[in-house]
C-alpha cells in the first residue's frame, strides 16, 4: 500500500508557495513575449515601419500588450499545471 503524500509538499493555489510560483510563470511569459516582440520587429519590416510611423507611445503600447499577452498566458497556464499537479498527488 502506497503512503499518501502529506498536503505540505504539493502547495495549493492559495498558498504563499502556489502564488509565488504563478508569479514566476506570469514572469516568464512576459521574458518570452518581451523576446518574441523583439523578433517579430527585427523580422518584419511592416511592424518596425508601423512602429516608426506611430511614434514612442505606439511602441509602448504594442509592446506593452504583447508582454500583457504572453504574461496572462503564462499564468493561466501555470495555474492549470498547479492545479493538476494537486490532483495527482
Amino acid at each position: 500500500m502506497r503512503a499518501k503524500k502529506s498536503p505540505e509538499k504539493s502547495p495549493s493555489l492559495v498558498s504563499p508557495t502556489g502564488a509565488i510560483r504563478l508569479m514566476t510563470q506570469a514572469m516568464m511569459g512576459a521574458a518570452f513575449g518581451l523576446a518574441f516582440t523583439l523578433a517579430l520587429i527585427l523580422a518584419n519590416p511592416a511592424v518596425a515601419e508601423l512602429l516608426n510611423h506611430g511614434g514612442r507611445a505606439a511602441a509602448f503600447v504594442f509592446v506593452g500588450t504583447m508582454v500583457t499577452t504572453f504574461a496572462i498566458g503564462a499564468a493561466l497556464t501555470g495555474v492549470v499545471f498547479i492545479l493538476n499537479e494537486n490532483k495527482e498527488s
